[in-house]
């Protein structure tokens, strides 16, 4: 119980960023800042809990990034819904994953993705991670020019980033219990004596936060979802591409959790949880649950069980009343820790095989096409869209499932309604 309480307050740190940018994103579709906040936590302590109780696995539920984006720049923004609409969609999204998880749909679904690939989304996903890791460290900074460009070592960010990040090597070599809370503990201190406070955090927090909370605000959101002036045709093609995001983007994460921790068995329970979560996500006011990629970092601290989930969940309910001291940890304190575990997830690239050429590359694009395009489910959908092509190519389409070919066309169709 102390390694899975340990591993739940090392998750939470990992992840509580999302309570301030979730809000952030689902502000732009129209939902008041200060309720999106309150939805953000209701949602993701729910879905902990449901991940807790009945997936029984360490994996954190929050609002996905890209899926919140989908949300407010897709389906509000380019569709016309309005905020109301949209959390309807993500409503009827989760009814549709809930019917896929509790039947052998899922289970189905996962043995008709081969091997190589399942394991390529695993390394992807880590190095999206180390991406996620060295941006939010200030290693390396978005640039118009050059797409990323590598940050002066001359900042004291970038030297509390990579000592912290030796910090947390050097502990998990030598087995110290603990090691990633020490490292989340020892870059806070290091960074505010090098004069370094959290950024965009605290001035939300400060903007925000000290001014408390808004329940009556919060209750003009809460189960305020709508299918009232919006087309049978736009509905469709709405849920159609969100159920399609979210059951394919946690599908993968999923996996590759539970691979991490070694309980394979319990990934339908697991996508069951997911599922369930999805749904109070439409009543709660908020954009679809996720299994988080900051999952990993609980993993790796030590948890096993679903206690894990339940801690965080716990602690995101805290923060109702204690927003402003998670303010306290920097950027830089966090970061190394993605980075870590983004390292943790390589050795799976041992399991991909890249001969013959036809199953190698499409497992290369999806390692590759994750991290680049920023984006789990653009680059699972390359992948497995080009292996089925290229297997048809080569003379070896019998050999393929037949359910992968029909989630390869629903890819290529979820590409064909972005592009419309």
């Amino acid at each position: 119980m102390r390694r899975e309480l340990l591993a739940g307050v090392v998750s939470f740190f990992a992840i509580v960023y999302i309570v301030i940018v979730n809000a952030s994103i689902l502000a732009d579709a129209g939902i008041p800042h200060k309720a999106g906040i309150i939805a953000t936590v209701l949602a993701s302590a729910v879905g902990c809990f449901i991940m807790g109780w009945w997936g029984k696995s360490p994996i954190i539920l929050v609002p996905g990034m890209g899926i919140n984006a989908m949300f407010t720049y897709t389906l509000v923004h380019g569709m016309g819904l309005t905020w109301q609409q949209a959390l309807a969609v993500v409503f009827v999204s989760g009814i549709c994953f809930t019917i896929i998880s509790f039947t052998s749909l899922a289970d189905q679904l996962r043995a008709a993705i081969p091997e190589s690939l399942q394991e390529a989304i695993s390394v992807g996903i880590g190095l999206m991670l180390v991406l996620i890791g060295l941006q939010k460290g200030g290693v390396i900074v978005s640039d118009p020019s050059t797409i990323i460009s590598l940050q002066s070592f001359s900042e004291p960010g970038v030297w509390v980033t990579f000592a912290t990040l030796a910090l947390t090597c050097i502990l998990f070599m030598r087995k110290v219990p603990g090691h990633l809370l020490i490292a989340i503990i020892f870059g806070t201190l290091l960074a505010y004596m090098t004069g370094l406070t959290p950024s965009g955090m605290a001035e939300s927090a400060g903007t925000e936060g000290n001014q408390g909370f808004s329940w009556s605000l919060y209750g003009e959101v809460f189960g305020q979802l709508t299918f009232q002036n919006i087309s049978v045709m736009t509905m469709g093609i709405a849920v159609f591409s969100l159920s399609l995001v979210i059951v394919f983007e946690n599908v993968g994460l999923i996996n590759a959790h539970l691979n991490m921790c070694g309980r394979p068995e319990r990934f339908q329970r697991a996508m069951q949880a997911n599922a369930l979560s999805v749904v109070t996500c439409g009543i709660f006011g908020t954009s679809p649950t996720v299994a988080t990629v900051e999952t990993a970092a609980g993993i790796s601290a030590g948890g096993r069980t679903g206690w894990t989930a339940i801690v965080t969940g716990c602690l995101f309910l805290a923060t109702l009343v204690a927003l402003p001291l998670l303010t306290f940890i920097p950027d830089q304190a966090v970061a190394p820790i993605l980075i870590f575990i983004g390292g943790l997830m390589m050795p799976a690239v041992k399991k991909v095989r890249f001969e013959p050429m036809s199953e190698g590359l499409p497992a290369f694009f999806i390692i590759a096409f994750i991290p680049l395009m920023h984006s789990i489910v653009d680059g699972i959908a390359i992948g497995f869209v080009s292996y089925a092509l290229f297997q048809a190519a080569v003379g070896k389409a019998r050999e393929v499932k037949p359910l992968f070919y029909v989630i390869s066309a629903l890819f290529a169709v979820h590409f064909i309604l972005q592009a419309i």
